[in-house]
């Protein structure tokens, strides 16, 4: 496979699917598919960063059986346990972000879906930072109903984050108590309520490269304009505690053919950017022209003031009111 070219197939139109012979992604030279990844990222989304801050809603006894996560009760991490927080604590916390400079700001709660009562209270969330703040408002609860996604929209909630997490195959060894298809089918449900869909996954749980590449086409197939890439922090307690971390030369790969599947999506840096080097610079000349910044629930994340920093000396601009 030739990077440059197919780059610019893709710059002038080419659009990649399954049908397509992808296993050139795997062993393409590095360096040529990250030039070329970089390039289509110039193309269509320019020099603007999106950076996007989330807060923990509430935390730990989750329902599902994820084999990563920190806050599942099947897994035993010894993760803080909180009821959903008041509504000023998350405006505080919303206000102070969009003083650092972030674009929006994302509820975020572990679960099948809230209960009535605590859905409740995130509405009443959203409708006070819609009063109060700037900031695009984002939210991630779990597999809700087309009338929970359009309360949401109601309340000022533009976007919707809900990973597929990984490939449809590799998905039932990484979860049983939902399925893939409760994800696509929540996908296509938010974005029939006019949500902007955030839907990613997490690279480094086990999978192979063609599990990354089913996912990055599925992405493609979803039309979703917001993919987070996570790379795996094995956590104590999990059934994942034993994996080795992936090698920063792993997660730029990833990072580079998302962008030539998705040319036109921000591919967003999130979990494991402690394992990038300057917690991703790399990865922003790779394809990435998004990420999620400050604190990243119960992963190290890298703060906004750094983030704007590094992105301000490569010469990025840092999206405001998209």
């Amino acid at each position: 496979m030739n990077a440059a070219v197919l780059a610019e197939e893709i710059i002038d139109g080419r659009r990649l699917s399954r049908e397509d012979d992808l296993s050139g992604f795997i062993d393409c030279p590095l360096e040529e598919l990250c030039r070329g990844a970089d390039r289509i990222r110039a193309h269509f989304r320019g020099d603007k960063v999106d950076l996007c801050t989330i807060i923990n809603g509430k935390s730990g006894q989750c329902s599902e059986d994820c084999k990563y996560c920190a806050q599942s009760c099947h897994n035993h991490t010894g993760v803080e346990e909180y009821a959903f927080l008041p509504t000023e604590q998350i405006v505080r916390e919303a206000l102070a972000n969009e003083r650092e400079g972030v674009d929006r700001f994302s509820i975020v709660t572990a679960g099948r879906r809230l209960s009535d009562s605590d859905f409740e209270k995130a509405i009443n969330a959203y409708q006070a930072m819609r009063r109060q703040c700037k900031l695009a408002l984002c939210a991630s609860h779990g597999l809700l109903t087309t009338e929970q996604f359009r309360r949401l929209r109601e309340a000022g909630v533009t976007g919707y984050h809900a990973n597929i997490e990984t490939s449809r195959r590799f998905f039932p060894y990484i979860c049983t108590t939902h399925t893939y298809d409760d994800k696509i089918e929540t996908i296509r449900r938010a974005q029939a309520e006019g949500l902007h869909v955030c839907s990613g996954g997490i690279i480094g749980m086990g999978e192979t490269w063609e599990d990354r590449l089913d996912m990055a086409v599925s992405l493609s197939e979803l039309h979703v304009m917001s993919i987070p890439i996570n790379a795996l922090n094995p956590i104590p307690g999990t059934p994942l505690e034993g994996r080795a971390p992936l090698e920063e030369k792993d997660i730029l790969r990833t990072i580079a053919f998302f962008r030539y599947l998705n040319p036109e999506a921000d591919v967003r840096l999130a979990a494991g950017r402690a394992l990038l080097t300057e917690t991703g610079r790399q990865a922003f000349s790779s394809g990435a022209s998004a990420t999620i910044t400050g604190n990243m629930l119960t992963t190290t994340g890298s703060d906004i003031c750094s983030d704007r920093r590094m992105l301000t000396e490569m010469g990025r601009e840092i999206a405001r009111g998209k």
